[in-house]
């Protein structure tokens, strides 16, 4: 059922734009949508007119799925995503990622606004993802039925962000002059944020942030053999001794004010990968 799913979506969108092959994907989370302004757009496509698309729940998320060139590469881009709390399974969260690389990307790139967990950190930092913790999610995107044509039953997690697309990244900013910092994420459920001993906890087990998306999209993009390069705005500090209440407004808040920084390394990355 999937795979006649993936195909009815993978023909409507080609429908839409024939001769279309992306080569990147591009996944932008909370509060980081306006790199869609830096994309020449060749067409934008509703997610509720997608055939089998889930729909953005999230008021912030737009919904929109881009098709166009970025840095003279072709990339579709997802202004929105879906999150486990909105009630949808795994495999409807990472649905489109499956469509993606059906339609021909090589590369995923996916942002998202998560908490500080290292106090090395500060709000508005940004952090190249260079490994994740995922054991907290109460459903795997890979469980039930395997589809051989989605890669290996039990892939291989030794290395689900590309070494080389994290060192490309680094020079980028280097060049620019923006710091990155670099350390572990780790998916958690949602949708409330965490209290003072998970924040406790999560940083215990080496986490440096705390989200909830990203993790099931990077685990079925590396299953299907696409190159993942993942990098989280710190929106938030979960610093248990001097944790402070936050809230949405903050969140957006200091998400748009690194969204500039975060769309200059993603443009240089595309123009160099």
């Amino acid at each position: 059922m999937i795979l006649q799913k993936i195909t009815e979506t993978v023909e409507y969108i080609q429908a839409q734009l024939p001769d279309f092959i992306p080569e990147f994907g591009i996944i932008l989370g909370t509060g980081l949508g306006a790199l869609v302004d830096e994309i020449t757009i060749e067409t934008v496509l509703s997610y509720e007119d997608i055939p089998n698309f889930p729909v953005s729940t999230v008021e912030f998320h737009k919904g929109k799925l881009i098709l166009g060139t970025l840095s003279g590469k072709k990339v579709i881009c997802m202004q929105g995503r879906f999150h486990y709390y909105e009630g949808y399974s795994m495999q409807e969260v990472t649905f489109p990622v499956r469509v993606m690389a059906q339609l021909g990307v090589q590369k995923l790139v996916v942002s998202n606004a998560s908490g500080g967990l290292n106090p090395d950190f500060k709000v508005s930092d940004l952090m190249i993802i260079q490994d994740h913790i995922s054991f907290f999610m109460t459903e795997n995107p890979l469980t039930g039925t395997h589809h051989t044509a989605f890669g290996d039953r039990f892939p291989d997690m030794c290395d689900p962000y590309d070494l080389d697309l994290m060192a490309k990244a680094e020079a980028v900013g280097q060049d620019l002059g923006i710091t990155l910092k670099k350390g572990v994420y780790v998916n958690v459920p949602g949708p409330q944020l965490e209290t003072r001993a998970e924040y406790r906890v999560l940083r215990m087990l080496g986490a440096d942030a705390v989200g909830m998306s990203t993790v099931p999209e990077i685990i079925v993009a590396h299953q299907m053999g696409l190159k993942c390069f993942g990098i989280s705005v710190i929106t938030d500090m979960g610093i248990p001794e001097t944790l402070e209440k936050a809230s949405l407004e903050k969140i957006i808040k200091a998400a748009s004010k690194a969204e500039p920084l975060m769309t200059d390394i993603i443009k240089g990355l595309i123009a160099i990968a």
